[in-house]
């Protein structure tokens, strides 16, 4: 008796000492440590961010994301007592929440009336705190939108800061909100709390970064930025992996290709750790090693075993001919390429892997290691799988992609693994994945959309992927699409007009929605995928530089005609560029912008970015913070002193023959500077017909092409963009413009 006496006294004596201990340093009352001590034991909260939210000088309001039962338990825990709390009415009768609603003020929750009140307004102003708990939705339906209205407004009115806070990992615990199919359940998953800097909500609209947003945007954007904030970027690319399949479970079927079959999170992190040895025994540590490879599995499966390793993927776009090839390699100081003998035989590139090794570089072949692996290489790194081989550095290079030479020689872009998962986890901020969906991706990984969208977003959100080598297969890629049936696909206009054109109505009924980039989404494209196959194109922008994704539409908040909205996290602003009146010249801020160029001049050798990126883009951005792309400024034609963009010319044309692909491009002109040549698929086109429509279509004469050359297929990169360096030959080429 008196043994279990003391027992007890001593785990009261210990109990104190820690609700103590989190008392002095969380600011918190001894009653509120007493209680929160088991939630922080038994989840290992991360909490740090809380002392901020707590020194928030009043009147504030705490908007907290509702993903699980234990937010208002947590928030009770840790806000200041007198935090008048709005909880729903599940919370506000549940038996278990007793103890840690006596620990402040609450009051239930009307969806109806409680955001109207003006005593939550009189409660502000005499310095009052007000917890919000508003559902945890990425893609709010016009419902839950309103919350967003009516707390902006409150705060309007009462000139209340606000602070957005977001539990991370909440939406797993078995008490989630979500549905199980959409987020996995675990016992005691760690949970990391987000609490972003308080701030009025003019200083949200000040920040936004163009010239008008409304109150409810600029609080949505804001609550984006704390989850974003709840996702820890600074894990590297190899634990985001790896994390994912100890949330999903490291028997999940994540990565299939046509040839190879599924892999699971446990075989694929097996499969990195062999191919990363044998990669890191051939290479040095911090080496930029050339990735010569289709969409398939051994392309995941070398990009992560060159990151285990400590070594730099340099994605090689081997449709960009070998001279292009030969300038990367040299760029980017390539000693060493993977690539497989069966690929490049039956993607004829033998002429690529001559221009390589005369550039520099040797190959490396997969078929040889995979035959040279030993069964005890394979047995260690089973045993092994969720170790790196080296140690991961955030903020060091992970990756090289090379821009696109739409408009030019192609640069080296180097990003860092923090760029990669920060832009992973900004578009999962944005738009409404899970588990429950299959991603079909057509894009090539050596482009940034198909690399970080269309691959390490869903290996880090647990969206099962399906690789397929090449988008040019117009006929084969819907007979595909029929039989694994995906809910999400990533696509080019150009490459998504093929696709339709070969299709039946069934092929594509399984998709939710198709995002589209890298080019301008026709209208003409948009109403077949939703007129036949019930599938939304949501458009998005974005560039190398940016990881890619920029900005992106969503199905509950896009614009057609616009590329939707900027990603949490990004900064903009508009330079003013002479002879363009709407819009400017767009400047990029974020944490998913590369680390820096590497240039022909300067081979190996970082330039680092320092503060804004100038994306070359000309935009205009609405008051609801959409975004329409006016052109680029390398894609303005100057004629007779007036700035005519080439985009707006390929949108006039398109309007008139919109079954047709067309190329706008500046050709040099004695008396006037330059004139704009179309390069067009339209058989009947015709100047005549084509002033006649820009009269009536409101058009400057100084944007109606003149001189058209008609082809039979405009010439495209190998990431379905227009090569628009190839029309302007063909244009020049065809005018007798070459000397």
């Amino acid at each position: 008796m008196v043994l279990a006496s003391a027992i007890l006294l001593g785990l009261v004596a210990a109990w104190m000492l820690a609700a103590g201990y989190l008392t002095y340093t969380l600011g918190i009352r001894l009653r509120q440590g007493l209680l929160y001590l088991p939630l922080k034991l038994l989840w290992r909260v991360h909490d740090k961010a809380m002392r901020q939210a707590r020194d928030a000088e009043a009147p504030v309001i705490y908007v907290v994301s509702h993903q699980s039962r234990l937010e208002p338990a947590l928030m009770l825990s840790l806000l200041p007592e007198q935090t008048l709390h709005i909880l729903d009415d599940a919370s506000a009768r549940a038996v278990w929440l007793e103890p840690w609603r006596e620990l402040g003020r609450t009051i239930a929750f009307n969806a109806e009336h409680v955001f109207v009140s003006r005593r939550l307004v009189r409660v502000l102003r005499g310095k009052g705190r007000l917890a919000v708990y508003l559902p945890d939705t990425v893609e709010p339906d016009v419902k839950s939108f309103r919350l967003f209205r009516a707390v902006a407004r409150i705060a309007m009115q009462a000139d209340a800061r606000i602070v957005p806070i977001f539990v991370g990992g909440a939406r797993h615990l078995p008490f989630s909100l979500t549905p199980a199919e959409r987020a996995p359940r675990g016992w005691f998953p760690r949970l990391r709390i987000a609490a972003l800097a308080p701030m009025t909500m003019a200083e949200l609209l000040q920040r936004a970064g163009y010239s008008q947003t409304t109150t409810a945007n600029a609080l949505f954007d804001r609550f984006a930025e704390a989850r974003l904030a709840g996702t820890d970027l600074d894990r590297g690319l190899f634990y985001a992996v790896r994390d994912a399949a100890d949330r999903y479970g490291a028997s999940r079927p994540i990565v299939e290709d046509v040839v190879g079959g599924a892999l699971s999170y446990r075989k694929l992190l097996t499969g990195t750790r062999v191919l990363g040895r044998r990669l890191e025994a051939q290479t040095s540590h911090g080496e930029a090693v050339g990735v010569l490879l289709p969409n398939a599995n051994g392309v995941v499966l070398t990009l992560l075993g060159l990151v285990s390793a400590g070594r730099v993927a340099a994605m090689i776009n081997y449709t960009a001919g070998a001279s292009n090839v030969a300038s990367a390699v040299k760029t980017a100081a390539i000693k060493t390429i993977v690539s497989s003998r069966a690929f490049i035989q039956k993607a004829d590139l033998a002429d690529i892997v001559v221009a390589a090794e005369q550039a520099g570089a040797r190959m490396v072949w997969l078929e040889e290691l995979r035959d040279s692996i030993t069964a005890i290489e394979k047995a260690v790194a089973a045993v092994q799988w969720r170790r790196p081989l080296q140690p991961q550095d955030p903020a060091r290079p992970a990756v090289i992609l090379f821009t696109s030479g739409s408009e030019g020689m192609p640069k080296a872009v180097v990003l860092s693994h923090r760029n990669l998962v920060a832009n992973a986890m900004q578009a999962e901020a944005r738009i409404g994945i899970s588990p429950a969906d299959k991603l079909f991706n057509v894009l090539p990984v050596f482009h940034s959309f198909g690399l970080t969208g269309g691959t390490i977003l869903p290996l880090v959100t647990g969206v099962r992927l399906f690789l397929y080598p090449s988008p040019l297969h117009y006929k084969l890629i819907p007979d595909v699409a029929r039989k694994i049936r995906p809910t999400i696909m990533f696509g080019t206009d150009t490459f998504l007009a093929a696709y339709a054109r070969t299709a039946e109505d069934g092929d594509f009924s399984s998709l939710r929605f198709v995002v589209a980039g890298a080019e301008p989404v026709r209208a003409e494209t948009r109403r077949v995928w939703r007129d036949r196959f019930g599938a939304e194109i949501i458009e998005g922008f974005g560039l190398t530089e940016a990881a890619p994704v920029v900005a992106v539409n969503t199905a509950t908040h896009g614009r057609d005609g616009t590329v939707g909205r900027l990603l949490p996290g990004m900064r903009m602003r508009l330079e003013e560029v002479e002879g363009v009146s709407e819009g400017g010249r767009l400047w990029l801020n974020g944490p998913n912008l590369m680390m820096g160029y590497m240039t022909a001049d300067r081979p190996g050798e970082l330039q680092p970015l320092e503060g804004w990126h100038d994306s070359g883009d000309i935009v205009s951005v609405d008051r609801e913070g959409f975004v329409t792309i006016r052109g680029r400024a390398k894609r303005f034609a100057k004629i007779a002193g007036e700035m005519v963009s080439l985009g707006a010319v390929e949108m006039l044309v398109q309007a008139l023959w919109p079954e047709e692909r067309h190329a706008a491009v500046a050709v040099p002109d004695k008396r006037k500077g330059e004139r704009i040549v179309l390069v067009t698929t339209a058989g009947n086109a015709d100047p005549e017909t084509l002033r006649l429509y820009g009269k009536q279509a409101g058009a400057a004469d100084l944007m109606v092409p003149h001189d058209i050359i008609k082809v039979r297929e405009i010439p495209v990169l190998g990431s379905g963009k227009t090569d628009y360096v190839a029309a302007r030959h063909m244009a020049i080429e065809q005018l007798g413009l070459a000397a």
